[in-house]
């Protein structure tokens, strides 16, 4: 993957925001995985996702505490190679990577008992 990720314009094709809601979740969990796989750097994640124009549309527009966690974590990802020593990065990495993903699934469980 080569171009950034603009939430704005793809959560704008989703209904309101409780269907944002949910895809922002579902497209975090699907980031998240690629990064837990490999398939994606964090420098990736970084500059494809958990950049600062989603982290403002987040925080603007969906107004959702958990989501706004979510992109906090993301976007401190490389810190942890650059602050820590690698063995312990990657302890961390790991760890950030499910706090993420149960983030994800709570934001999910709250908008279906919503629904």
């Amino acid at each position: 993957m080569r171009n950034r990720i603009n939430l704005q314009s793809l959560l704008s094709q989703a209904g309101g925001t409780d269907q944002q809601i949910a895809s922002f979740a579902l497209l975090c969990l699907g980031i998240i995985e690629s990064l837990a796989g490999g398939l994606i750097t964090v420098t990736d994640a970084l500059r494809l996702f958990f950049h600062a124009e989603n982290c403002l549309f987040v925080r603007k527009n969906l107004e959702q505490r958990i989501a706004d966690k979510i992109m906090s974590h993301g976007i401190q990802l490389p810190d942890l190679f650059e602050a820590l020593p690698a063995e312990e990065a990657q302890r961390e990495f790991q760890h950030e990577l499910a706090r993420m993903h149960s983030l994800c699934l709570k934001l999910l469980e709250e908008k279906q008992i919503a629904a």
